[in-house]
């Protein structure tokens, strides 16, 4: 069964920490063929489409274009701080594998 995306607490404070909604911006999370695990992910600011699942939080939206939803399915959408920086991650319970990269994964 397919469910939709999760968006932490941390990743909607951080987009509004960077004023997304303020400028017209949301979290766009896509998924696209490529990659050296065969899939990557593609985390860009963007405006509402109109076949896009938004899912709302503290004043913010995260976008996820139907293609997308079902690699996306049950995967929780994150921001992280490390020493090593800092970005949006996704947990995907559906990735069977990953590269040390972070954004490319295969299923």
């Amino acid at each position: 069964m397919n469910l939709p995306p999760k968006v932490t607490d941390r990743a909607f404070a951080r987009l509004a920490e960077i004023g997304a909604a303020a400028q017209g911006q949301a979290l766009r999370v896509a998924v696209e063929g490529g990659g050296c695990s065969g899939f990557q992910y593609e985390i860009k600011l963007d405006a509402p489409a109109e076949d896009d699942m938004i899912l709302e939080g503290q004043g913010e939206q995260v976008l996820v274009d139907s293609v997308s939803l079902p690699f996306l399915s049950n995967a929780v959408i994150d921001f992280t701080e490390e020493l090593i920086g800092a970005r949006f991650v996704i947990e995907n319970p559906n990735a069977t594998s990953s590269c040390g990269c972070g954004t490319s994964f295969s299923m």
